[in-house]
């Protein structure tokens, strides 16, 4: 068995935040599936939102999260974090991160503005902020002595007291599967904090990297934590469309510095769809994308910038830039195609304000997390953002509480267990699941086929249940697991919001409600 003070589960800004901040005071582990920078942090393309400038306010700031939210954020959490954003930004420069400076300037980092702001506010590094970040603070990371971090290791199952024969609902730390060595490995802590990102590998198509697998949502939920606003899944307007592309994102600031949507004919229609055109909040954009996709039956529609200079396209978006360009396709002479795919995971397991779970010493940061800042929609660079607040926020309340006596946890036991016989179930079942929620639970939804999902959902529960209790736990298998529990989550909650607001747009319930209520479900058993 292996102890730590904190243990944290997941590698992306919120978990690499957190283990720099405990790790002067604390022994910290951090377990991650891949590698140390594999998660989705590292794909994040636009930057950081927080005000920064005399022309900007704090007001409108929280201003334009609560309208891009559709009236559902918490209006306590997005002035909490808004506030604390300059901070937030200024310990990353103090970190080393190289952020974009202005144009002939030496001192001055260059704003960028994206759909939903009402200012340019969004610190950035070129078009790869979350790479220039993730790379800063991994190498912080490697190199303080105080933390350990676990590669190719992926999160079994939570210890809580449920599992310990214990009444409470306190969690102890977690069983972690040693993919290298094909082990299961207790791991005891004070504290377990879950930072593993969102589910976005739930639907066919994704920007998100393939570790999006709903894991410390999924995990959460079986160790008694509520979970809200799951049916809020955000899809990203442009992902690049082509066929040796996989989950390439073309970034919001495109739109931000220009760039317009256009239909085949080079007609544009965002002004016709919504007054602020390309700059209103995504699920405006998505939703106008799939009508026209739908109406002129296309297979994409097309970004095009190409009316800027290419020194200020190689200069802003170089990454863009680059792939495009080795795809055959010039952002500087022609438009982009692309379409919409998933892109954020708007709910999660219920917190406070100190990142607590309904869990005795169990945390959620990052994506993982719903801390009521998003709402019904994510307004545009807020997600670093919420990942390093709420990152300081729970270091803040792991370093007040006192130290504890480390349990005697029990060794995972394989005795009942055998090797499986047939790994395609997985594959098949994987796939499934991924082709009917993109089907039946994407950017425009009826009752008809969210119960189709459902349904679908329920056999599959059954057929993975199953196969998890008879054999040898795979990676493959965990994941699936997770994946099937987060999507059952993902339709109940649409299926209990009768109305249409932000990112949930059903047909059946087109009218948004006076009020807006978040959607909050509770698990039957707790730990």
């Amino acid at each position: 068995m292996l102890e730590f003070d904190t243990l944290i589960i997941g590698s992306g800004l919120a978990g690499l935040t957190l283990a720099l901040k405990l790790a002067d005071r604390q022994q910290v582990a951090i377990v991650t599936k891949r590698g140390l920078l594999d998660g989705a942090s590292a794909w994040a393309q636009g930057g950081i939102a927080a005000v920064q400038t005399p022309d900007d306010s704090l007001d409108e700031h929280i201003r334009d999260t609560l309208t891009a939210g559709a009236g559902l954020c918490n209006a306590k959490t997005t002035r909490f974090v808004v506030e604390r954003g300059a901070a937030a930004v200024s310990w990353l420069i103090e970190q080393g991160v190289p952020f974009s400076r202005s144009e002939g300037s030496g001192t001055d980092f260059h704003l960028t503005r994206e759909g939903g702001h009402s200012r340019r506010r969004i610190i950035h590094a070129a078009d790869a902020t979350g790479k220039a970040v993730q790379q800063t603070l991994g190498e912080q990371v490697l190199a303080h002595p105080n933390i350990t971090v676990l590669e190719q290791h992926i999160a079994v199952d939570l210890l809580t007291g449920r599992k310990l024969g214990k009444r409470e609902a306190r969690c102890y730390g977690a069983y972690v599967l040693d993919k290298e060595h094909d082990r299961v490995r207790t791991i005891a802590a004070q504290n377990t904090v879950m930072a593993t990102g969102g589910a976005g590998k739930v639907y066919l198509y994704t920007t998100n990297p393939d570790t999006s697998t709903g894991d410390g949502i999924a995990m959460g939920w079986r160790a008694g934590c509520r979970v809200s606003n799951m049916e809020f899944m955000q899809f990203h307007p442009t992902c690049l469309y082509h066929p040796h592309a996989k989950s390439f994102l073309i970034s919001e600031a495109v739109r931000g510095e220009g760039g317009l949507l256009k239909l085949p004919d080079g007609t544009r229609f965002m002004p016709q769809h919504d007054e602020r055109a390309e700059l209103a909040p995504r699920d405006v954009v998505a939703r106008a994308i799939d009508y026209e996709m739908k109406k002129g039956g296309l297979d994409c529609v097309f970004l095009d910038i190409s009316h800027q200079p290419e020194s200020f396209l190689k200069e802003h978006f170089p990454t863009i830039h680059a792939r495009c360009l080795a795809l055959g396709i010039d952002i500087a002479r022609q438009p982009i195609p692309v379409v919409p795919a998933m892109h954020f995971t708007c709910g999660g397991v219920v917190t406070d304000l100190a990142a607590r779970t309904d869990v005795d010493r169990l945390y959620a940061i990052g994506e993982t997390a719903c801390t009521g800042l998003h709402g019904a929609n994510r307004l545009a660079s807020n997600s670093l953002l919420e990942c390093l607040v709420f990152a300081d926020a729970a270091a803040t309340d792991i370093l007040a509480r006192p130290e504890s006596a480390h349990e005697a946890l029990p060794d995972w036991d394989e005795s009942r267990v055998t090797d499986a016989d047939e790994l395609v179930v997985v594959s098949h079942n994987w796939d499934e699941l991924r082709r009917f929620m993109w089907d039946y639970v994407g950017i425009v939804r009826t009752t008809k086929r969210l119960q189709r999902a459902q349904h679908r959902i329920q056999l599959l529960h059954e057929e993975i249940n199953e196969y998890y209790r008879n054999f040898h736990v795979t990676a493959d298998l965990l994941e699936l697991r997770n994946l099937v529990l987060t999507a059952d989550l993902i339709v109940q909650s649409a299926l209990s919001r009768h109305e249409s607001r932000g990112l949930h747009f059903s047909k059946d319930y087109p009218q948004t409600l006076s009020v807006a209520e978040p959607t909050i479900l509770t698990p039957q058993r707790q730990a």
